[in-house]
């Protein structure tokens, strides 16, 4: 097999009998030398299967654009490799073979501001990619292929001539989704695609590049933070705490039998849509203190059920013993003595809410509020303040602020017409 170029299908796991297309294995990631030296992902492994989700989840700086920068060979491994196909994509590798990669393997960002050139109008954005490969007959062809991309991720052709700060972010994303999937790569790499989007735009989102896995066939490396979207589109789910990947299975399976106490906490963050629950839950913070790796080191272990979690021998055989017993284990628990006091609050609440429910409902279809019932209290206002009265009496609460507000200013002003009539009775017999 030539070392410039890529076999036309990867190898087969023996275990799942499914096409791996990209496998990571024992890959470390340093920035940095000598004391100052940071080790950003520690012996991270895993496999993304053709046509497959395999997400990345954990908290920021937790090393997951770090690993997907190393698949599209920005950040140089400084241990293990990366394969593609079977191919070693790491390290030194032949010109030809680089271009290669670029070609099978796109990224998406997170920022869809940051990653377009403003100074470019969306047709030479979308077509680059087509430039550099020659990917194209000829300029017909060209127009065709970016047309066509714009359609697909919702845009229209008339967008083409026009610059990026001109769009939304929603749009912008597209127009970043467009640029990637119009090489027809094989791996796209997600960086949070869609973290920087408005909720409602996020569906969309996420069903283009649904849509363009099934159409194609595409396969995804899916980074993320929050667990509650990537349950909805991933196959299978990486949870990775500071460089080190704790736990690997498919996503029922990793939210069925999370037993990795960082797995365990993220799930516990994931919102809940009910607000009462939501706030008597209780979060389950993750404390690395809980480990001793004092006397043996952790190690990413296979406990059956293609299910691989981080820890030392004596953590592994409680993880075993657990997921052996087939019992669901619950991330998020709501404390029952909170509950109690909500739902009696909840109760309460619902009582006044009733009465007042109550009240208004009973309120008079007449009591209409009449501009009339403040002149005539204004004229006459001991009969107003009679009549206002009475209105509060019945529950006429509208046409009783009419009679009180007129009475009163009637009042105020026969007061003022009485006081300025004495002041001039008294001038008059000086």
């Amino acid at each position: 097999m030539p070392n410039n170029s890529f076999p036309e299908h990867g190898p087969i796991d023996p275990q799942t009998g499914k096409e791996i297309l990209l496998s990571v294995k024992n890959v470390d990631i340093t920035f940095g030398k000598g004391d100052s030296a940071v080790k950003a992902v520690k012996d991270a492994s895993f496999d993304i299967y053709k046509g497959e989700t395999f997400s990345l989840v954990g908290e920021s700086g937790s090393g997951k654009t770090t690993i997907g920068r190393a698949v599209i060979r920005v950040n140089p491994c400084s241990a293990g490799e990366i394969l593609y196909k079977g191919v070693k994509i790491s390290g030194n590798i032949p010109k030809a073979l680089d271009r290669e990669v670029i070609r099978n393997i796109q990224m998406v960002f997170q920022d869809p501001a940051a990653s377009l050139n403003e100074r470019a109008t969306v047709d030479y954005i979308i077509s680059e990619g087509l430039y550099n490969f020659h990917l194209f007959e000829n300029e017909a062809d060209r127009v065709h292929k970016v047309e066509k991309m714009i359609e697909e991720v919702g845009l229209l052709p008339e967008h083409l001539t026009r610059y990026p700060h001109e769009f939304s972010g929603g749009q912008r994303q597209r127009i970043g989704l467009a640029r990637a999937m119009v090489m027809e790569p094989e791996l796209v790499v997600a960086d949070e695609p869609i973290s920087a989007l408005d909720v409602s735009i996020r569906a969309q989102v996420l069903n283009l590049l649904k849509k363009f896995q099934r159409e194609r066939g595409v396969s995804y490396l899916f980074i993320a933070h929050d667990l509650s979207i990537v349950r909805f589109i991933s196959d299978h789910i990486g949870v990775i705490y500071k460089g080190n990947i704790v736990e690997i299975a498919e996503t029922e399976e990793l939210f069925q039998y999370p037993l990795h106490p960082y797995t365990k906490s993220l799930i516990s963050a994931v919102p809940i849509p009910d607000p009462r629950l939501e706030k008597n839950k209780v979060l389950y913070t993750y404390d690395p203190s809980i480990h001793d790796y004092s006397e043996e080191g952790p190690k990413l272990v296979n406990i059956g059920h293609d299910h691989y979690v981080y820890g030392n021998s004596k953590e592994i055989e409680e993880y075993k013993k657990l997921r052996d017993l087939n019992k669901p284990i619950q991330a998020v628990t709501i404390d029952p003595e909170k509950a109690k006091q909500q739902m009696a609050k909840n109760t309460e609440f619902m009582g006044h809410e009733e009465a007042e429910s109550s009240e208004i409902l009973s309120t008079p279809i007449h009591d209409t509020g009449s501009l009339w019932l403040s002149i005539i209290s204004f004229f006459l206002p001991i009969l107003g303040l009679l009549a206002a009265f009475i209105f509060r009496k019945k529950n006429y609460i509208r046409n009783y602020k009419r009679c009180k507000n007129g009475a009163i200013v009637g009042l105020i002003v026969i007061l003022a017409i009485v006081v300025l009539f004495a002041i001039m009775l008294f001038l008059a017999t000086l």
